[in-house]
């Protein structure tokens, strides 16, 4: 019971990452180097196994840019977007919907919102959205052969209950890796 207090107040308290003001060649050329990063990541899903673990790892590259700033995030995802389909046109829909679209949702979460709740439910709500989309509309079987593409209540609830979860996983490991890099680049600026 108690850690099920903990992880509601860490939820509903606020999230404290610092917006530094950077130049605009700065935020484009970083903007530019996580797109890569992420379609590399993303392309890695080519290799069954350890392919897969690096995959899931694209989110990240596309929360930071859109945490530098929401114009840097959004042309991040269509750079990284347009580079998966020279380098894996197969994992392409599988970026827009999911892993991309859900760093577009956090980083655009973090810019918006004050609580960290919304941020999560933000982020839960273009995961859920991405892969309602992929299934239903588009008839594409990203949550493999097992479950139908006709409409499922069941399923979108499933689906919803995961995003959310997911989500809030990714907020929380997007916050940590900013707070270290806040503390980097600002304790190396003055030594």
């Amino acid at each position: 019971m108690n850690s099920l207090k903990v992880a509601t107040d860490f939820l509903r308290s606020s999230h404290e990452l610092v917006n530094t003001p950077y130049c605009k060649t700065t935020k484009l050329v970083t903007g530019s180097l996580l797109g890569a990063l992420a379609a590399i990541l993303q392309s890695a899903g080519l290799f069954a196994g350890i392919g897969y673990a690096f995959s899931v790892l694209t989110t990240g590259p596309i929360v930071l840019a859109t945490i530098l700033s929401i114009r840097i995030g959004l042309l991040t995802y269509a750079a990284t977007s347009l580079l998966l389909i020279f380098i894996q046109p197969t994992e392409v829909f599988v970026f827009m919907f999911t892993t991309g679209f859900l760093g577009l949702g956090l980083g655009i979460g973090f810019k918006v919102c004050k609580k960290r709740m919304l941020v999560a439910a933000a982020g839960g709500f273009c995961l859920s959205l991405g892969i309602i989309l992929l299934l239903y509309t588009f008839n594409f079987p990203i949550l493999g052969p097992s479950v139908s593409s006709e409409f499922s209540m069941g399923a979108m609830l499933g689906v919803l209950g995961f995003s959310m979860l997911y989500s809030s996983i990714w907020m929380a490991l997007s916050m940590a890796v900013m707070q270290k890099l806040n503390k980097v680049i600002f304790t190396k600026g003055t030594t």
